[in-house]
């Protein structure tokens, strides 16, 4: 069965971000484009290597000579919450990242889970196959669109439970269970 793929070029957004309360979150990938609206869900630890390795592309191609801004200019950042209905699509399995010279456009891709081989852990880059099984979501972005999904995306990863001062693992507003101080809760 030939693969689906949700193709942004030069989208009106595209944002990481959440549904549900801290410790329960769900996270995202949105693109929109007019009414077009595409959710792709994934991982809290996607989304953080994603914006990483997003930061890391666009440092590289400012340090060989290219238009990549250090920070995004302020009228893109976005701040609002997900579109509704938040429809989700698929479940992202490998993300992948690239940057087209010839355009200047970062080049990102969220590919659907497709078996247990593909259950999220960290993103990794795949080489492109028009075989591959799965949908996929490929969004085009400026250089100025990826820094300001960056900085967004890192606010969306450290809005959750705050980490244990002992141990690092997240704090429930009941405290927890910390290995630290041999099983005794704080």
């Amino acid at each position: 069965m030939p693969r689906q793929v949700f193709e942004f070029d030069r989208p009106d957004r595209f944002v990481a971000g959440t549904v549900g309360q801290p410790g329960e979150r769900t996270f995202f990938l949105q693109a929109t484009d007019g009414e077009r609206v595409t959710s792709v869900a994934l991982e809290k630890t996607q989304v953080q290597v994603l914006a990483e390795r997003l930061a890391d592309l666009l440092d590289e191609v400012r340090r060989r000579g290219g238009d990549a801004p250090v920070e995004p200019p302020a009228e893109l950042e976005d701040v609002a919450p997900l579109d509704q209905p938040i429809l989700e699509e698929f479940r992202a399995g490998t993300l992948a990242i690239a940057w087209d010279g010839e355009d200047g456009m970062v080049v990102v891709e969220a590919h659907q889970v497709t078996d247990a081989a593909d259950a999220p852990d960290v993103p990794e880059v795949e080489d492109d196959d028009d075989e591959a099984e799965g949908e996929v979501l490929r969004v085009r972005i400026t250089p100025a669109f990826a820094r300001a999904f960056v900085k967004r995306a890192l606010r969306v990863v450290a809005a959750g439970r705050p980490p244990c001062p002992l141990c690092g693992r997240p704090l429930d507003p009941e405290g927890h269970i910390c290995a630290r101080l041999n099983g005794h809760g704080h």
